[in-house]
């Protein structure tokens, strides 16, 4: 190995996944919610109607709060107002000034919501009796509830919109509690495709071919006007790197609960999840397809170009470079089990010596994992974001340059929107933004 392509690889190392920027991040958690017990289960809809949407309700729910929520949570493109109009007409009208919503009315809205109406209504009653007697109910012809109701409550039951248990446990004309609510918001968040979106936990033996075939399927992302402006940053020195992702591959996980690891070779992520599950820690496992774009210096030498890995040769001779990546997130089962990660990243992930042994494969000097949501020992420092539709250009950066970083880009193009927040990230890759090499 050459002294230039040697250099390449550690430049390499440290900077595929980092945007580092100067002026010119066996527990119930990683079980689905559905096999989790109900408290649990419940625990799962209250804290992600929580921290996605900062929904909250007091004991019980009224019909004005609940169509609100619905409202945020709908997929819809409509205006703000055209959602809250469209969530109250799911449901069912009432005496003008009442605003007590009750178990029924909320699940029927619900079941419009998540757009299971038809559905519904092809319910026969054999069908329909069948599905009710799951939750110990039963519909009658001259009952308080309509056909078209019961329909509603059973397609609710059989596709899990709402659990039996949860039905089965109160009545149907009962006030909506706020654990009723939740549950039915996290379902129709998921019927939308916007709930916790994972390849699946670091117990299950199927989680490593899973991640070999995510991989395999990911390539090169490539995001037109919106990579051509922080491409334009990077010829003018703004920034020295930055990574793409696709946020249709977000996982949602509770910010409180998650790490996020970066890295570029699927067997190190590979090797690294079945270091978790040796540990018997269990958790969530998302794989988020990324591309790491950054200068490459024309003294390291005549790039070789992968499909994985290409450049594109800029006015001073230099290179960019974009390289293949991913993050993957980790949801564990609480806070104190994403503690452990750090410790077990330190000892087998990190290297620390060119000939260290008793590493996980392709570990780096400065590995890159970081937490929406203070963690000891962890430094802080600021991610400048840029969107366009489903595409996420991330830089870091240390904090007081952050500023700087946003400016410039608002240079580049007045109408550009940055968003910017802190986030904690582990020592060693602070250490690298700060100029250290290890």
């Amino acid at each position: 190995m050459n002294k230039s392509t040697k250099w390449v690889q550690l430049a390499a190392s440290a900077t595929l996944l980092t945007a580092l920027v100067f002026p010119a991040v066996a527990g119930a958690a990683g079980q689905p919610v559905a096999l989790l017990n109900p408290a649990a289960a419940q625990a799962e809809w209250n804290s992600y109607v929580k921290q996605q949407y900062g929904i909250t309700f007091a004991k019980t729910v009224t019909r004005d709060e609940f169509a609100k929520a619905l409202a945020k949570i709908s997929a819809s493109t409509a205006s703000i107002a055209e959602k809250e109009a469209a969530a109250k007409s799911f449901l069912p009208e009432v005496k003008a000034g009442t605003t007590k919503l009750v178990a029924w009315e909320a699940i029927s809205a619900a079941v419009k919501a998540a757009e299971l109406k038809e559905l519904a209504y092809t319910y026969k009653e054999d069908k329909l009796a069948a599905s009710l007697k799951k939750a110990g109910l039963t519909y009658k012809k001259d009952g308080a509830l309509t056909l078209s109701a019961a329909q509603e409550l059973a397609v609710a039951i059989d596709t899990g919109l709402v659990s039996a248990s949860t039905l089965s446990s109160l009545k149907t004309d009962g006030e909506v509690t706020a654990d009723l609510a939740n549950q039915l918001l996290g379902k129709v968040a998921e019927f939308h495709g916007k709930y916790k979106n994972y390849l699946g936990t670091t117990s299950e033996e199927s989680i490593y071919g899973k991640l070999a075939q995510a991989w395999n399927e990911s390539q090169l992302i490539k995001a037109g006007a919106l990579q051509d402006l922080v491409d334009k940053g990077l010829k003018q020195n703004l920034i020295t790197g930055y990574n793409l992702k696709d946020a249709a591959f977000d996982p949602h996980f509770d910010p409180e609960r998650t790490i996020t690891y970066g890295h570029s070779d699927i067997v190190h992520a590979i090797q690294l999840i079945g270091l978790l599950k040796s540990e018997g820690i269990d958790a969530k496992v998302q794989f988020e397809p990324k591309t790491s774009a950054f200068i490459y210096l024309k003294e390291w030498g005549e790039p070789v170009q992968t499909d994985d890995y290409q450049v594109v040769q800029i006015e001073n001779g230099n290179f960019i470079a974009y390289a293949k990546e991913y993050d993957l997130s980790f949801e564990f089962a609480s806070v104190e089990e994403k503690k452990r990660f750090q410790p077990l990243v330190l000892q087998y992930a990190k290297k620390d010596d060119e000939d260290m042994t008793g590493l996980l494969k392709s570990s780096w000097w400065q590995p890159l994992y970081h937490s929406r949501t203070e963690l000891a020992d962890y430094p802080v420092i600021t991610n400048n974001v840029l969107k366009q539709g489903r595409f996420v250009v991330q830089s870091f950066s240390l904090n007081d340059q952050s500023a700087k970083v946003i400016e410039g880009f608002k240079k580049l193009d007045s109408k550009v929107e940055v968003e910017s927040y802190k986030f904690w990230v582990d020592q060693p890759f602070y250490n690298y933004l700060i100029g250290e090499y290890k």
